[in-house]
Parts: structure tokens; sequence; C-alpha cells
């Protein structure tokens, strides 16, 4: 559920804060009040092209910021695989604008637009105009019947997809393969001086790092030599040594425990050190006496490191990527010398697998004219509330090319007025029954719509009267399954009101600002009053309202 907005120094706005609350919220306000610049905050905190434009006149930046709930386990899966921080009982998305450049953040980490659109088709779903237009496409169409279909679809349309990208990954294997007797001459012949470069030089993983290691080590020698022999001079026994010194405390320190027991301890320490000093120094002696320096051997190692170096160059930057490809040639030169067999075995995998589809694709399409046949009937029900008196609904599938959605074309065809034929909806439908066929599908799909808060701005275009009615009621049945945000100008819709904002423009005579604010009870009814048309504020305006949000009041609990 959407929380509250706030913005600040976008366009009109100096600052604005709004709390949401569950159930239908209405925005109302006259028209230039500023009700598009806050739906377009929402937008822009989503990733709206941004226009500098946008940030107030004086002001050095603007910011829209959303707070969400976060009690749907879905949201908490897409921050953690998303790696973002899980803010307890809240999900924030901001947009900082200033001039050349914008900044979003999700619970305060910087984001990409990716993200951000990922994490928001989850949060919230916005129906403006441009939405209601979306039902003129055939695609949607075919996303509304499939969303209605809900869980029994997914797992088929699943299987058709990894189907098509399967079949189309063969073809482009087929034809990439493809050759003719010379190139394919050619092909062999490289691959395997290749395969035989890599063979002689026998490379083993991890063999040049430790070559590397040990190339480190000759080269270096001469300097290894002289700081050994240094350190045996300071901890060995000649007379500048530290074994001489300790031998000396050693026997000091034996002589005066003679006299005190308490001593005991630190002699038994002092011998201890001794005996490590005596081993150390063995150990360093012989690595000195063994470290000789060979010509030939570090010739040897140079001219290994060098091959292996070459072979890196040419066939990967490891060693380990480098006997992978030679798996990858040992494969590719037994499919060339076997040429025909291995086409013979790829085509036949391109029939099974496009039979595989055409099946899937079938199974699909039976589910998709179970569930039209049952959204029909549901629909047209949902459009006759919505005072579509005479409506007639059709879903015509028909079968097309195989594609990642299957072979189904779909597409809506309707009839409003009786005695005439089922046509598709932008040949029929107007602006405003386009936006009331989406708000019926919206109602529709409630059950299996997992986005908890729903925009909708002018949803009612070119609707009044008992039409008004009609939206108003649908919208307070989505609303109880949903939190809904319209901005509307009808007194019908808005009297069905859980919690009703009022936009508003105010000046000073320098400068004007847009600001918004939670309406009273009394608040509601003169708004109200002001919608159905009153030059001011009446007994019979107030009266005509009150009605209003009484006959409301009866249709929310009925």
């Amino acid at each position: 559920m959407l929380l509250s907005l706030h913005v600040k120094n976008l366009a009109l706005i100096e600052e604005a804060e709004v709390e949401f609350a569950p159930g239908l919220n209405i925005l109302t306000g006259e028209t230039g009040a500023g009700k598009s610049i806050l739906l377009g905050s929402v937008n822009l905190a989503l990733g709206a092209k941004a226009d500098k434009d946008l940030i107030r006149r004086g002001a050095e930046y603007a910011l829209a910021e959303l707070t969400f709930s976060d009690d749907d386990e879905r949201i908490r899966e897409k921050l953690s695989e998303m790696e973002l921080p899980c803010e307890e009982g809240a999900v924030t998305i901001s947009r900082r604008l200033q001039t050349g450049r914008s900044v979003s953040r999700i619970n305060g980490e910087t984001v990409s637009a990716r993200q951000l659109k990922e994490l928001s088709e989850l949060l919230l779903d916005i129906h403006g105009q441009h939405e209601h237009q979306s039902l003129l496409h055939k695609k949607k169409h075919l996303e509304i019947l499939d969303a209605y279909a809900g869980e029994e679809i997914l797992a088929p349309l699943k299987k058709v997809k990894e189907l098509y990208h399967e079949k189309n990954r063969i073809w482009n294997e087929i034809t990439g393969q493809e050759m003719d007797e010379a190139k394919r001459k050619r092909e062999t012949e490289l691959a395997l001086f290749e395969f035989d470069e890599i063979e002689q030089a026998a490379p083993t993983a991890g063999e040049d790092e430790e070559l590397e290691s040990k190339y480190r080590r000759m080269a270096n020698s001469r300097k290894i030599g002289e700081s050994l022999g240094a350190c045996y001079r300071f901890s060995g026994g000649e007379e500048e040594g530290a074994s001489f010194f300790v031998s000396r405390a050693v026997r000091e320190l034996s002589q005066a425990a003679v006299y005190d027991d308490g001593l005991e301890g630190l002699s038994e320490q002092i011998t201890e050190i001794e005996s490590l000093l005596n081993d150390f120094n063995r150990e360093l002696s012989d690595y000195l006496a063994d470290m000789e320096f060979d010509g030939a051997d570090f010739a040897a190692v140079e001219d290994r490191l060098n091959q292996l170096n070459h072979l890196k160059e040419k066939y990967g930057k490891t060693i380990e990527e480098v006997l992978a490809y030679k798996e990858e040639l040992s494969e590719k030169i037994e499919k060339l010398n076997d040429y025909e067999s291995y086409m013979a075995l790829l085509k036949k995998k391109y029939d099974e697998t496009e039979e595989a589809l055409i099946k899937s694709c079938e199974e699909v399409s039976a589910l998709r004219k179970k569930q039209a046949k049952k959204l029909e009937k549901t629909l047209k029900t949902a459009l006759s509330e919505l005072n579509f008196l005479a409506v007639e609904f059709e879903i015509k599938i028909e079968r097309k090319e195989a594609s990642p959605d299957g072979f189904d074309d779909v597409e809506f065809l309707i009839s409003t007025n009786p005695g005439e034929e089922r046509k598709p909806l932008g040949q029929v439908a107007s602006g405003g029954e386009l936006s009331r066929i989406m708000l019926g599908v919206k109602t529709v799909l409630a059950d299996k719509d997992a986005v908890d808060t729903l925009i909708f701005d002018e949803i009612d275009a070119g609707i009044s009267g008992r039409t008004a009615w009609k939206v108003s009621e649908k919208l307070g049945a989505l609303s109880c399954a949903h939190q809904v945000i319209c901005i509307t100008h009808l007194p019908q819709i808005a009297a069905m009101a859980d919690a009703h904002f009022a936009i508003e423009k105010q000046t000073d005579g320098q400068s004007t600002m847009t600001g918004i604010r939670r309406l009273t009870k009394e608040g509601e009814i003169e708004e109200l009053a002001r919608l159905l048309g009153a030059d001011a504020l009446s007994e019979a305006a107030l009266s005509n309202a009150k009605e209003m949000k009484i006959e409301a009041a009866k249709i929310k609990q009925s």
C-alpha cells in the first residue's frame, strides 16, 4: 500500500506531503489546480522522463518521494534479489532532480532505471488516458486474458517460451554451421592446428602460477641470498649473532637458578628459546646450502612460461580457459569430421523441438479458449454494471505463427448498441467508454492482481449522471481488494471516498503554489457541493451534497 507522497520544489508545488489511507482515496480540485502535477510526481519518482523545467523557479533541485508498506513477501524477496536494504515496515522510493542529472534511490541506495522499474511493477499500477488507449492494441488483450487465466496458464506458457527459444537456438546453430566442402576443410585444418598446439604444449591447471613463483625466486636469487646471509649472521652462533648471546644467557640463568627455585620457570623459557633459535638456524643454513643458481634451469623455466603465455594470448586468459577451449576444439573437430551426421542430427532435433512447441502452443490455446468463455461472461456482466445497457462482448482467438506467447492472436470485440455486430474496440468505443472498459477489466481481475495500489486518472472522462454512479460503485468494489487512488471531477465518484483530498492553488501576488490537504467530514460535504456546480455554499447545495454522501454510504454498505 502507498503510505505517503512527499513532493518538494516540483513545478507549482513548493512542498507537499500526502498520507494516503486504505480503500478509496479521492483527489479533487479546480481545473489548473495541479492535479496532473501531483500524478506526474508519482510517475517521476517511478522513473518517468525528467524535464529540468519541472524544477520550481529559484530552487536548486526537485524531489519526489513515495513510501510503501512492505508487508508483501514478494517485495522483500525482490529487494533481497537486488541486494537492496529492507527497512522494517516500509519501502521508500525517491527521485532527486537537478539540472543535467537525476538520482533515484530505493531505501537510500542509488539504483538503476531497470531496478526501479522491476520493483515499482510490484508496488503500483497507474491507469491514465494512455493506459486506457492501450486497450486498442491486441497485445493488451492477450495480456488481460492470460492474467485472467492466472496460475493455470503459467507453467504451460513458460514451456512454450522455453521451446520457442530452444528452436531458434538450434536454427541459428544450423545456419551458422552450414558450409561448403572447401570451407569445412579450412575450418577442420585450423581446428586441428590449434588443438595440436595446445596438445603438444600439454599445460596443466595452475602450472603457470607455480612457474611464475619459481621464476621470481630464481630471478631474485642474489637479493634473496644476501638477505638470508645477513639473517643467518644476526641469528647464528657467531659472536655477533643472537644464538651466541642467548647461549650465554642460558648459562648465566642456569647458575642463578641453582640458588633460587623461583627462577626455574624463566630458565626453562630461555632454554626453549635457545632450542627454537638453533632449529631455525639449521633450517636457514640448509636452505642457503641448497640455494644455487642454475642458469640452465632458469632458462628452462623462462622458456616454459613464454610458451604458456603464448597459449593464453591466443586461446584464453588463464590455463583453465585454454584447456576449456581445447575441449571445444575437440568437439568441433568431431562435428566437422562427421559433418553430414552432425547436421542431420541437428535438423532432427529442430523438427522434434518444433513439434513439441506446436503441441505446447495447442495446450496453451485450449486453456485460453476455455478461460475466454468465462471472461466473456464475467466482463459482460461487469460492463452491464457500468451502464453498458445493451453490451455484447466477444473474445476472438485466431491462429498465427508461433511466438514466445504461443500462436494465439487475441482480440476483444464489442457492440454497445442493440442490432450492431461486434467490432474491434477501436472502431466502436469512445474515450469515455474505453476508461469504463478498463475499469471493468481491473474489477474482474481484482482477485488475481497482486499489485496492491491502483491509481486512476481520467477514469471519469466523458461520463456523467447514472453512468457516473455505476463507475463510482465499481471503484468502491475495487477498493475492497486494493488501495485505489482516483483523480476525478465527478461528485458521484468523490462521494464514495474513504479519504478525500483537495488540491488547491494559492498565490501571494509574487508566486503561485499548489497544495494538498485531507478534508474533514464537513470539508468533504463542501467540496461535493462545489463539484455539483454550486456558485455559493448555500443550504440547498450543502443539503444536496449530504444526500449524495448518504447515498454513497448506502451503496458501499450493500
